[in-house]
């Protein structure tokens, strides 16, 4: 079983040149992210920490980005908004997408309010892609439109 951070949007498809598909950049522009920032969190902000995080981020969200397509994208986004609008911690939602066979999780995890006021909640993500588990961790945090957007 790989066990992945994928959560974020954007960096920079530089890191893997202009080849790819849609699926696989938007794949690495997510773990890039993704890896950046725990780079950041381990390393202590230091550059070599979140270069290694967004270079390993960005090779792992490629392999997830080039098996999901658009419609597996948009059932993840919708239920993960399901999810941490509506569910208590630790309940989980799925989604399943007939027409690929993929299907996956979202669980929130722990529910805070930021010194600023906004709710942000901690989720578990897991997605099945050819019958492999790949593994996502993050926060997300309302927005004043009532919609979640990913912030680590």
């Amino acid at each position: 079983m790989k066990s992945i951070v994928v959560v974020t949007l954007i960096l920079a498809l530089a890191v893997t040149g202009c080849t790819m598909g849609p699926k696989e950049s938007g794949g690495t522009v997510i773990g890039g992210v993704s890896g950046a920032l725990i780079g950041s969190g381990i390393s202590g902000g230091r550059g070599a920490g979140i270069a290694i995080g967004a270079l390993a981020g960005a090779l792992i969200g490629g392999e997830i980005g080039r098996s999901l397509d658009r419609a597996d994208r948009e059932e993840m986004q919708r239920t993960a908004q399901y999810a941490l609008e509506r569910n208590r911690a630790d309940e989980t939602s799925t989604w399943r997408n007939p027409d690929s066979g993929h299907y996956g999780t979202v669980t929130p995890r722990r529910t805070y309010q930021t010194a600023e006021g906004r709710y942000c909640r901690e989720y578990q993500q897991t997605v099945f892609i050819g019958g492999e588990e790949q593994q996502a961790y993050g926060t997300a945090c309302r927005q004043p439109d009532g919609t979640w957007k990913i912030v680590k």
